[in-house]
């Protein structure tokens, strides 16, 4: 069976993360999701939505599982990537979000993912989302040079739009210097 193409990358892929390395069943990938050191800080997610979300991620293709035999217990089931896996992550990792709104979440997570893959990964993704939020932000001086609509209401919600994105690309920037300061 081939597996199914997304054509977005989406938030679920963060979990693919931990299982990159070494399969994991999915109570281990729940714990290491709730450290607050790691991917804890900006997602929560309960117990059943995590089996929901490999379950589909299983579905797509991008993950395997292996019963594994416990004695007096029903089996455990040990997820690995598929080659397809390796990459969709390797894919997610590197993509810049489409929407201001998945900063928050799904970008803090390709960053910390980016990060546990090196200097190089970290520093390319931030440059991909600054290129993003640039043209996000290019696309609304555009929309408001055109737009015809000159209520105060419309023009502070454009406003605010302008703020948010310059926001982002200030906060990339802090992104970039503190991280090479980490670095050295």
């Amino acid at each position: 069976m081939s597996p199914k193409r997304k054509s977005n990358l989406s938030i679920e892929h963060a979990l693919l993360g931990f299982i990159q390395e070494q399969p994991l069943h999915g109570y281990e990938i729940h714990q290491r999701l709730q450290a607050a050191q790691q991917l804890g800080l900006v997602w929560h997610l309960k117990q059943a939505h995590l089996y929901a979300l490999l379950s589909k991620l299983e579905s797509d293709g991008l993950i395997a599982a292996e019963l594994i035999a416990q004695e007096a217990r029903p089996p455990r089931r040990l997820l690995q990537l598929t080659a397809a896996g390796r990459e969709a992550f390797a894919n997610w990792v590197a993509a810049p979000v489409q929407h201001g709104r998945d900063l928050r979440i799904e970008f803090l997570a390709k960053l910390f993912w980016a990060q546990q893959r090196g200097a190089t990964p970290t520093e390319q993704l931030i440059a991909a989302q600054r290129d993003e939020c640039r043209m996000w932000l290019d696309n609304l001086r555009v929309e408001m040079a055109q737009s015809t609509d000159t209520t105060p209401y419309a023009l502070l919600v454009l406003e605010f739009r302008r703020g948010q994105i310059e926001a982002m690309l200030e906060w990339l920037d802090t992104c970039e210097s503190a991280l090479a300061s980490a670095a050295t």
